[in-house]
């Protein structure tokens, strides 16, 4: 699997990736993992990866550098993508016909 990294801490060696597939997001803990190449991850970062999808979350395993600062201010658009909750519509009670009232005749 392919992602960028959106967010790293390059102490504890930990990063959260959007996957190419668009689906939840991949977390990556190096302490979890037996294998780590040595390469710092870095926001913006293309990376490629092992997906473990857990039955809690996903996880990206031994997460290799495909392309450095590739896209850098991915976090920063995603963020300002997010719409933002539309105005309640205000009601319109001049806009609702009453129908008269019907009796039902029973047989």
């Amino acid at each position: 699997m392919y992602g960028v990294v959106l967010w790293s801490d390059q102490v504890e060696r930990k990063a959260v990736i959007w996957c190419e597939d668009h689906g939840d997001l991949a977390y990556y803990n190096a302490a979890e993992h037996s294998v780590f190449d040595g390469a710092s991850l870095d926001a913006g970062d293309l990376v490629h990866f092992h997906l473990d999808e857990g039955s809690v979350m996903r996880r990206a395993q031994n997460p290799e550098l495909v392309s450095e600062g590739h896209a850098p201010a991915i976090a920063d658009r995603l963020r300002g993508a997010v719409s933002r909750p539309s105005e309640p519509a205000q009601r319109r009670s001049a806009n609702v016909l009453a129908f008269p009232a019907r009796e039902m005749a029973l047989a």
